[in-house]
């Protein structure tokens, strides 16, 4: 496939040349007005909108909105945003940054912060079309450097978005210099176990003209590891995991995903942590011409989660809830029996929140037994992949 005779307007994010237009249409949106006034309520809109219509590029919205904004976000619901690793990323060159999904907005958000505060170039970032139910949404997010995922297509169609997704990523990091952020996997993983969706792989693999692993390699995979001390959505999953239980066929609503968001958004998440691993192409290219496709692929999932499961930061909440899940006092010295305590009255609290009428004693164990897997899962993925790594 060549990338530079693909038409990528439909899913790329807009170009400098568009902003001002752009950006004059969607101050005047009714729900974005509402959206912004939600988050903010204290705004002056007029001089907001003054504040918006007068940038001129994406790069410059990011630098005087978005980075007040992202700062402001943690101040008020986190207890800090750090980083390490981030001197392993050469701002000369792009990549693309293969993280854990945690939070549908935050991920690529956070990470993006460390790059703002380190005065590097921001990723452009995967977003699905699922989320994208007003036309402001779309503008706001294709404003901010998001390319759009097309999902829940038929199997023909499916495949034609996801050459033309590839396409886009090979096109952003090899012709236009830009990085890109992707998860790991479609959609959360709902008991925070990690791990590389092989699909993702072969989506990526599909453009480049080369062998699989030649054009994985020019795109310069990066792992990244995300860890928030609380899930502020953790209820919401062990819902889910009941309702699933319930009734197989449960689907979530248009509602339930916007409702995840705003959580996820506005909730508190105590400490966040990026960890940057180191970028994979040497380990790509090493891959021996004999591998099939299969082995490949797998090989690659295997270097990208040990950089994600390798680079976790462990809280004190993942030490209790890995005891409790697996009735053990292994990790007994790494917190105090306040911590332990603090632990279990706040997964009672996220449980008191679950809107399920008529749950038994036996369902909200079932949902405890559930976040105690949740939140020591990063812990067991990180010891397994020190043995394995």
């Amino acid at each position: 496939m060549d990338a530079n005779n693909l038409d990528f307007t439909d899913i790329a994010p807009y170009d400098d040349s568009q902003f001002k237009e752009v950006i004059s249409k969607m101050v005047l949106e009714p729900g974005f007005e509402h959206a912004i006034r939600w988050i903010l309520p204290d705004i002056d809109y007029t001089q907001f909108t003054a504040l918006l219509t007068s940038c001129n590029s994406k790069r410059e919205f990011q630098s005087r909105v978005m980075q007040n904004f992202l700062n402001e976000l943690e101040r008020k619901t986190t207890a800090g945003v750090t980083a390490t690793g981030v001197e392993k990323v050469d701002p000369t060159k792009s990549y693309t940054f293969i993280t854990n999904h945690r939070d549908i907005v935050l991920d690529a958000s956070f990470l993006n912060l460390i790059f703002l505060r380190h005065d590097m170039k921001t990723s452009e970032v995967a977003i699905g079309d699922n989320l994208l139910i007003y036309e402001w949404i779309t503008d706001l997010v294709k404003l901010n450097g998001s390319f759009i995922v097309k999902r829940n297509l038929p199997t023909r169609q499916a495949l034609e978005a996801a050459r033309e997704l590839s396409g886009y990523i090979h096109h952003a990091i090899c012709n236009k210099n830009e990085s890109i952020w992707i998860a790991q996997r479609q959609g959360r993983a709902k008991d925070s176990s990690d791990h590389t969706q092989e699909s993702v792989l072969k989506m990526l693999g599909l453009a480049g003209g080369g062998s699989l692993p030649e054009n994985l390699a020019e795109i310069n995979i990066f792992p990244a590891a995300i860890s928030y001390e609380f899930d502020p959505n953790d209820y919401l999953k062990a819902r889910e995991y009941l309702l699933r239980h319930r009734d197989p066929e449960f689907k979530k609503s248009q509602h339930d995903d916007l409702f995840s968001m705003e959580t996820g958004l506005m909730q508190y998440k105590g400490r966040v942590h990026i960890s940057f691993a180191s970028c994979i192409t040497p380990l790509i290219t090493s891959i021996p011409s004999t591998a099939d496709k299969q082995e490949t692929i797998h090989r690659i999932c295997h270097h990208i989660d040990c950089g994600i499961h390798g680079g976790y930061k462990i809280y004190p909440i993942n030490y209790v809830a890995y005891d409790l899940a697996f009735e053990s006092d292994m990790y007994h010295d790494r917190y105090t029996d306040a911590e332990l305590q603090n632990v279990k009255d706040y997964i009672e609290g996220q449980l008191d929140k679950v809107d399920i009428p008529d749950i038994t004693a036996q369902e909200r164990n079932f949902m405890r037994t559930y976040m105690y897997m949740m939140y020591a899962n990063p812990l067991r993925n990180k010891l397994l992949a020190a043995g394995s790594c």
